[in-house]
């Protein structure tokens, strides 16, 4: 027998909350469904948008927190990578650069997906992704739905 799962939220460690959440909630659109107690200044957050989810989990514990981020640990973070479809890179890349973040413009990979990569407050990579062709475009409907 299968097992049966719905859904996958991905837990983050963030140094600043706030930060994370102002990122996360109002440049890429994610609601705020659940604290830990604080809004965002809780150090556990639960955010959707869509069908996505994303949890994010405070680094340290306040009475703990260094006044800056550990070099070390955040180059560390570049090893975990988040993908979202997303329909226009293009557009994505046009808002991202209008509110400060740093991206290239969307490219082409070999396997046949345009993709926007830039990093989060934390030194997460996000790609932000779509088909660039009808083949690509074809197998992608069959994953995700005749809208995708």
């Amino acid at each position: 027998m299968a097992i049966d799962l719905r859904g996958m939220a991905p837990l983050l460690q963030v140094f600043d909350m706030p930060t994370s959440v102002r990122f996360y909630r109002d440049l890429l659109g994610f609601e705020l469904l659940a604290t830990s107690g604080d809004g965002e200044q809780s150090d556990w957050v639960l955010l959707r948008r869509g069908e996505v989810e994303l949890m994010l989990n405070t680094a340290y514990e306040s009475d703990s927190r260094p006044p800056a981020p550990d070099a070390a640990r955040v180059d560390h973070h570049r090893d975990t990578s988040l993908y979202f479809g997303c329909p226009d890179p293009d557009a994505a890349y046009v808002h991202l650069i209008a509110n400060g973040v740093i991206a290239k413009p969307p490219s082409v990979a070999p396997y046949g997906m345009k993709q926007l990569y830039f990093t989060d407050p934390d030194g997460y990579l996000l790609c932000f992704q779509c088909p660039a062709s009808d083949e690509s475009r074809a197998q992608w409907q069959t994953w995700y739905g005749a809208n995708a």
